[in-house]
This record gives C-alpha cells, sequence and structure tokens, in this order.
C-alpha cells in the first residue's frame, strides 16, 4: 500500500511531496524498536518516553518517513510528515492499512469507572455461548478465539488493538469486546473505531491526576458515545441508576437499552437472590422474562449481569442463550476472588481501589453475614491524592478492623501516601493498624481473622508486581496470602 493510500483522511499540516506520498509501506509502527524496512513509523509522546527522539534512529533503520505532531529536525525534512494528532493519525492510519477490521468485527465498548472488567467477561461469555469466536481486550488480560494474551494495558495503543481485531478476522471471528478506558478515549487510542455497541457503567471518583476534575473526566467517557472520531455506536447500554450515565449526550440514531434496579429501565432485576453461592433473579425485558444464574456475588454484580443482558439483546441473541453465557462464567481473576486453604473464615482478594469500590466489596462481604469484616488496602502513588482520606474514611466506616498498607506507591513516600489515607480513617472511630510493608500487612491482616470474619484483601487485584520507586517487584496478594494461611497450618480440603 503506498503512503498517499495509508494517509488518506488523515489532517496533515502540509502535503506529503509526490515521491513520499508514493512510496510504499510495509507496515506502520510507534516504537522504534519494532520498525523493520519499508515502514511508517509514528512518533509521538508516551508515559516513558517520547517516540520523538528515535525518530532519526528509526529512519536509519530503513522507515520510509516519520509522521508526528512535531515540526521535523533539521535534515529530516524531506522524509517527515507533520500531522495535527499523531495519535489519531496512527489509528486512521492502521485502520486504513489493515482493511477496516472494526467493520467486519462487531465491537463493544465498555466504558465507566468500576464493573468495566467483570462486565467485558460476562458479555465475552454471552458471546461464546451463542457460538461466536470472540476476542476480549481488558485490565487482566487478553483473550483471542481462544488464546490468552498478556494485558499491556486497559486499553492498547490502536495499531496493536487493529491489529488484534485484524487477526481475530482472519481466524473467522466475528465479536470483540473491550474496557475502553477514560485515558484511551482522552489519548485518541480508539479514534474513529466503530462500535456496534457501547456500555455505561458508572462514572465515580478516579483518575483525577490526569484528568484534573470530575467535568473532564466525565468529557472524556462522553467521546465514546459521540463516536470518538467515528460513526456513533449502534446501541447504547446504560446504567439507569447512575447520574452521570443519564447525562450522557447521544446521536439520535443509537438505540438505547436502559438497565438498573431503580425507576424505568429497560432491563430491571426481579426477585433477586443473592448469596455465598451467587446471584439468581429475573430479568425483566419488554414483555419478557427470563431467570438467570451466576456464581458471581453481591449487589454489584447484578448491574454488571443486567449490562452484558442488554448487549446480548443488542445483538439479537435469544435469552436462554444468554443466560446460558452468564451462568458460563465461573469467576474473574483479582474480582472477589476467594482464597481457601481450609481456615475458617473467609479471605477474598479484589481489585478494589476507589473510594466507590471499596464500598461495594465490603458491602457484597456484608451481605454475607460474617461475623466480623477486616479490611486491607492502600493507594497508589502518582496518582490523585484527593481520594486517599475517601478511601480510608470508606473501608473504616463499613469495616470492623482496617489495615492500613503500601499499593504501589511508585516514586512517592510509602509512609506520605498512607498518612493521606489516615486522615480519612481517624474520622471514624474504628480500630486499626498501619504496616507499610505490605506482605507482613496481609500476614497481620490474616492473624485477626477469626471464625466467621471475612478479610478483604483490596487494591491489587489480578496483579502480580508492586510497584516501588526504583524497581518494580513479584507480588501478588493472593500467593502471599496462601503462603501465609499455609503457615498458620491451615489445610485445604481436597475437593470432591
Amino acid at each position: 500500500m503506498k503512503l498517499g493510500e495509508v494517509l488518506s483522511g488523515i489532517r496533515l499540516r502540509r502535503p506529503a511531496a509526490p515521491e513520499l506520498a508514493g512510496a510504499e509501506i510495509a507496515g506502520l509502527e510507534y516504537d522504534s524498536r519494532r520498525i523493520q524496512r519499508g515502514y511508517l513509523f509514528f512518533a509521538f509522546p508516551g508515559s516513558r518516553a517520547d517516540g520523538r527522539d528515535f525518530a532519526r534512529a528509526a529512519l536509519e533503520k530503513g522507515a520510509v518517513a516519520v509522521a508526528s505532531e512535531s515540526a521535523a529536525p533539521p535534515g529530516l525534512e524531506g522524509r517527515w510528515i507533520e500531522v495535527d494528532h499523531g495519535r489519531q493519525a496512527l489509528s486512521q492510519a492502521a485502520r486504513i492499512f489493515y482493511g477496516k477490521p472494526d467493520e467486519q468485527v462487531a465491537l463493544t465498548g465498555i466504558t465507566g469507572t468500576n464493573g468495566k472488567t467483570t462486565t467485558g467477561f460476562l458479555i465475552d461469555s454471552v458471546l461464546r455461548a451463542a457460538g461466536a469466536t470472540t476476542a476480549l481486550v481488558g485490565t487482566i488480560e487478553y483473550h483471542l478465539a481462544g488464546r490468552v494474551l498478556p494485558a499491556v494495558n486497559t486499553t492498547p495503543e490502536s495499531l496493536d488493538l487493529i491489529r488484534l481485531l485484524a487477526e481475530l478476522r482472519a481466524e473467522g471471528g466475528t465479536h470483540a469486546t473491550m474496557e475502553v478506558s477514560s485515558h484511551a478515549l482522552e489519548l485518541g487510542r480508539v479514534y474513529g473505531l466503530r462500535f456496534h455497541t457501547a456500555v455505561f457503567t458508572n462514572l465515580t471518583r478516579d483518575h483525577l491526576d490526569f484528568h484534573g476534575t470530575m467535568e473532564a473526566y466525565f468529557a472524556a467517557k462522553q467521546k465514546l458515545f459521540a463516536g470518538a472520531g467515528g460513526a456513533p455506536p449502534a446501541f447504547a447500554v446504560l446504567n439507569r441508576d447512575d447520574a452521570y450515565a443519564r447525562d450522557l449526550q447521544l446521536a439520535k440514531e443509537t438505540q438505547i437499552l436502559w438497565y438498573g434496579l431503580g425507576q424505568d429501565p429497560d432491563l430491571r432485576a426481579r426477585h433477586i437472590a443473592s448469596g455465598s453461592q451467587g446471584l439468581r433473579f429475573d430479568v425483566q425485558y419488554a414483555k419478557q422474562r427470563f431467570a438467570v444464574e451466576s456464581p458471581l456475588i453481591g449487589r454489584i454484580n447484578v448491574y454488571n449481569i443486567l449490562a452484558a443482558c442488554a448487549v446480548g439483546l443488542s445483538y439479537g441473541l435469544a435469552p436462554d442463550v444468554i443466560a446460558r453465557g452468564i451462568a458460563a462464567l465461573p469467576a474473574v481473576p483479582g474480582r472477589f476472588e476467594r482464597i481457601d486453604e481450609g481456615q475458617p473464615f473467609t479471605v477474598v482478594v479484589d481489585y478494589a481501589h476507589t473510594p466507590d469500590a471499596l464500598q461495594n466489596v465490603i458491602s457484597v462481604a456484608r451481605g454475607l453475614s460474617p461475623r466480623r469484616v477486616i479490611t486491607l488496602f492502600g493507594c497508589g502513588g502518582d496518582r490523585d491524592r484527593t481520594k486517599r482520606p475517601l478511601m480510608g474514611q470508606a473501608a473504616a466506616e463499613l469495616s470492623d478492623f482496617v489495615v492500613l498498607t503500601s499499593d504501589n506507591p511508585r516514586s512517592e513516600d510509602p509512609l506520605a501516601i498512607m498518612n493521606d489515607a489516615l486522615v480519612g480513617i481517624r474520622r471514624v472511630d474504628k480500630p486499626h493498624l498501619v504496616e507499610p510493608d505490605r506482605a507482613t500487612a496481609i500476614a497481620r491482616a490474616l492473624n485477626e481473622a477469626r471464625d466467621g470474619d471475612i478479610v478483604i484483601l483490596a487494591g491489587k487485584g489480578h496483579e502480580t508486581y508492586q510497584v516501588l520507586r526504583d524497581k518494580t517487584i513479584a507480588f501478588d496478594d493472593r500467593a502471599v496470602a496462601r503462603e501465609v494461611l499455609r503457615g498458620y497450618g491451615f489445610v485445604r480440603r481436597a475437593q470432591s
């Protein structure tokens, strides 16, 4: 494909020279280490490095040209293409180069603060129950036609995402489900993609270190429903009980499916039975009603299941197929994941790392009627400081005992982070302890537990690392908890 074709529709600050526009392009890349001869290199600022610093090296390795928002450095003017927006240009070019796979694979995007991952797993399970060959892209891992791939970002760069969709299409795949983060929407990682269905779960305080205000955070989410540079979604699946969802501006051609437990949703849960073995309820939609059962626990998962049911309906799936897909998902890694080593109390690991998510997971635990709830949590470094006391207060208000520890302190002093959270804990008269070493804190939380208690290890969920000032170390709450429990002499009973 010629460079001029790859760049068609992209806003250029000046036209490419005719001889450059006629050059053959063998591939696209934004990482100079992966450049091959004949590639077009996109150079834009990243979270760790600025691709523009590697432009000359990419050309020396055989790149045909460099596309960038910046002006050309001296001597590179003849092989430099200046674009208005680097990431948007990469997304547009990738769609053209790979034959617009997003128009041949039905794409569902899920955005919101909490519930994206579980909702994505549920939707993928429903689609597979219908016989579809699928892809799933999200925080924990990526799935591609039955294979599991490591997740780099919640939402990958557009080039990686479009390559994945093209590979899915080549393997006969028909549907892809993806978490769409506010960062991805703001940066243009999904720019121009065509979404069949867009889902909004909820919006609560998070990522203000990046967006600055809740208004800006919401505006980023809004982009998915406006089309994010492409056509607006055919369907919008929205949480009727969330005030921000009701403020979304939708295109007149977008069909809305509201879900919720409150006033006037299109999909409503009735006769909810919730317990330690999972959920069972009826889904009422229009004049039909169908029963669903799920091993997932708690009221928050009623919302996630309703959202997945609505997505299934947006694809015209029969209720019995939807119910079969819901039932087929046993659990989601790091989401109220139980750790059982034969101990007489319950231990769960959960990804909750916002005030609202922490409230939700503790409320789920409360719903199981424990003797006490013991909550361990920490706050991430180099992130929104204002949510730290709110998390401390949420943990203290709803728990019987709180253990405050570290959670990816990054470049900050762990004790300074913990002091911010401690402000919220001290607003509530609740027993607590402070332990900066997370492994020791887990041991102390588990040592505090007695028969009938629930211990929540919150914040890291599926993560298998701890990010410190100068390095990243291997760390998995689940593995540490198992090791501690075995050290206390508990023995897991064999499954019959």
